[in-house]
């Protein structure tokens, strides 16, 4: 009886202001288009699934790494689990009902929760298209082979895959952009490439796959998926060198009749030392001369060759090149200069204009941080849907603490969860 009288009055378990802050994230989600039950109509019911979404939004605010972390807040704060719509008369959910929910729940739910959430940010003006960023964040599979401290032998070879997670696969990560950095890593798990409003710094649109993928050979078709719904057209197109190609230049260019500012990735290209008036110089630093083109699809190749090649004088190259006594006609090395022609190649990286414009890709990267600091940057389940799930209701929480502070008058913490969390 006393216990009754004491469960009349769960929120003395809880402060009011963590209270009150759970209160209003929950108001600002929309889950009217997520069916709260199955529906087959044999067995029982189950918990709720809006229950179960609604404390897993918890597990990402209180930043918990394991679903036993969850069930013990909820144990021992019955009055965030009464927020959540669980029956705190009755036992919470087991770990195992937590597991096969975000386990076998299709990503597609939580992806129409995040899009309504972008969409009513849009509409009240928090968020656009004039500059878009991506940036892609590794996600670290829950297996010993990515300790650095782990001694097992050919931990990151291809045909040695973690026994403990199936789905995950081999990638690289690198922490600089420089274009002459050679320190990466290996490891094993999944990437997120995500779309962020560089001037708000809230995220758009966002995507899991393997670490294998890369972010190139997807970009197009995720801008695509993302355009149908949130209007990508005239958008500034800001990323780091790992998305350029020009198939991705050309999209946001012609499709999207955007701007791309991407930085240049140098794959595999000879740096000649060259003249102010763009001759190159060879070995011995000698001007060249050109010799004809070769027309191609997107760029030209300029041929450049000895300032000696029909000199018959042995005496005449400085360096003695092997290629000065070929025996030929045309004696003396060759080099070519490729031109590019195409749009990506027309773009002057070197201007204000694109510094200026490129320096807002930070925002990605501040916005990366306040994800991972949710505890997203290990992955501690083992299989990509239970990934990608847990990954989307990161960006739902953060969309959502945007929302309820922009609601609540509170505008100058959009992107402080944790000050959000105390002045609520």
């Amino acid at each position: 009886m006393n216990r009754q009288l004491i469960l009349e009055c769960i929120e003395f378990f809880t402060s009011t202001h963590k209270s009150n802050f759970y209160l209003k994230l929950f108001d600002a989600i929309d889950l009217s288009d997520f069916p709260e039950y199955p529906s087959s109509k044999y067995g029982p019911k189950g918990y709720s699934r809006h229950s179960l979404f609604k404390a897993f939004i918890v597990m990402k605010c209180e930043k918990f790494s394991h679903i036993t972390e969850l069930i013990d807040y909820l144990n021992n704060n019955l009055y965030i689990a009464h927020l959540c719509g669980f029956d705190i008369m009755k036992p919470l959910p087991s770990y195992w009902t937590f597991e096969r929910f975000i386990k076998n729940i299709d990503n597609q739910f939580f992806s129409n929760i995040m899009k309504n959430l972008v969409l009513h940010l849009k509409d009240l003006g928090f968020i656009n298209n004039s500059f878009v960023s991506a940036d892609a964040t590794p996600i670290f599979a829950n297996t010993k082979f990515n300790n650095p401290k782990s001694f097992a032998k050919n931990k990151f070879d291809k045909a040695n895959p973690p026994k403990s997670d199936k789905d995950c696969k081999l990638g690289v990560y690198t922490a600089s952009n420089s274009h002459n950095e050679k320190n990466y890593k290996f490891y094993w798990g999944y990437k997120n490439i995500i779309l962020t409003d560089a001037t708000s710094g809230l995220p758009i649109a966002e995507i899991t796959t393997t670490a294998d993928i890369k972010e190139m050979s997807i970009t197009v078709e995720f801008l695509k998926n993302t355009n149908n719904w949130f209007s990508l057209k005239e958008t500034k197109f800001i990323a780091d060198k790992g998305f350029d190609t020009k198939d991705i230049h050309n999209f946001i260019r012609y499709d999207l009749n955007g701007h791309a500012f991407i930085a240049l990735n140098k794959r595999n290209t000879k740096n000649h030392t060259k003249l102010p008036n763009g001759n190159v110089l060879c070995d011995a630093g000698l001007a060249m001369h050109k010799d004809g083109k070769q027309y191609f699809n997107g760029y030209i190749k300029q041929k450049y060759c000895c300032p000696f090649r029909t000199k018959k004088d042995d005496s005449l190259c400085p360096c003695k090149h092997p290629k000065y006594f070929n025996g030929k006609k045309n004696r003396g090395c060759t080099k070519y200069v490729t031109i590019g022609t195409d749009y990506r190649s027309s773009i002057n990286r070197d201007s204000i204009f694109f510094k200026k414009i490129y320096a807002l890709r930070t925002e990605s990267e501040r916005y990366n941080s306040r994800w991972k600091n949710l505890n997203l940057e290990k992955a501690y389940v083992r299989n990509i849907n239970s990934v990608s799930n847990l990954n989307t209701l990161g960006h739902i929480s953060l969309l959502a603490l945007a929302l309820a502070a922009i609601k609540d008058g509170c505008i100058d913490k959009i992107k402080s969860l944790t000050g959000y969390k105390k002045l609520a």
